[in-house]
């Protein structure tokens, strides 16, 4: 839902790309509303906003780091039961209530895997302001977060914001020509757009990349 820009330091995936290193809130996370002009701005960007192969590659990678987290701690409790992953949002107090929205959403729409708030987090959400919009950041190494801007979940749903962001932590890719029915088409079908389900394919997907992906993952963490 926002402007991409060129990927560097972080390998990054969401509504566009994210510049900020991993390691504490983003460079430009903070408490304040944004300002008029940054909201226009930001419009502006949101309506231009096409995608980008540099986009699909970020999204892939978050995915791959989240499950590699998960995999190692799974390794280590032979036992569980379930596939967990965990999150924080102790960096993103007002959207406590979105976030709690989009995990009773993605964990009502899917069975494979489940998303629980707790410590010893997977990932992490943070807020704040930033021209470029919503999007999902991660290192490389098991460690990420969601970082959720001001201006755009002001303009559209903000549930749909964060139940789209959380899909990439899941393994969806942006698909923004798609219809509003269609989670992952983030800001494509406009600002009238309040869906915040995901469809029958996305559903799936997500079950059968958490089914056969943590698998794979798992025997890595293993061996």
């Amino acid at each position: 839902m926002r402007h991409p820009r060129t990927a560097f330091v972080s390998a990054v995936a969401g509504l566009g790309l994210g510049l900020a290193a991993l390691g504490g809130a983003p460079a430009s996370a903070s408490t304040s509303a944004p300002s008029a002009d940054t909201t226009r701005t930001a419009q502006a960007g949101y309506a231009a906003y096409a995608g980008s192969a540099e986009n699909a590659a970020a999204n892939e990678a978050f995915f791959e780091a989240v499950m590699k987290s998960v995999a190692e701690k799974r390794a280590a409790k032979p036992g569980a039961a379930a596939v967990t992953v965990v999150y924080s949002t102790a960096n993103a107090p007002s959207f406590r209530s979105q976030i709690a929205s989009s995990t009773s959403i993605w964990n009502s729409s899917v069975s494979n895997v489940k998303l629980q708030e707790g410590s010893n987090a997977d990932f992490a959400y943070y807020e704040g302001n930033d021209s470029r919009g919503s999007y999902a950041s991660t290192d490389g190494h098991g460690s990420g977060y969601i970082f959720l801007d001001y201006a755009q979940n002001q303009q559209y749903n903000s549930t749909r914001v964060t139940a789209h962001e959380t899909g990439h932590v899941l393994g969806l890719p942006d698909h923004y020509s798609g219809p509003c029915s269609e989670l992952m088409s983030g800001g494509g079908p406009g600002t009238s757009c309040t869906n915040a389900y995901p469809n029958a394919t996305e559903r799936s997907r997500v079950n059968s990349l958490w089914q056969n992906g943590l698998a794979a993952a798992l025997a890595e963490a293993t061996s």
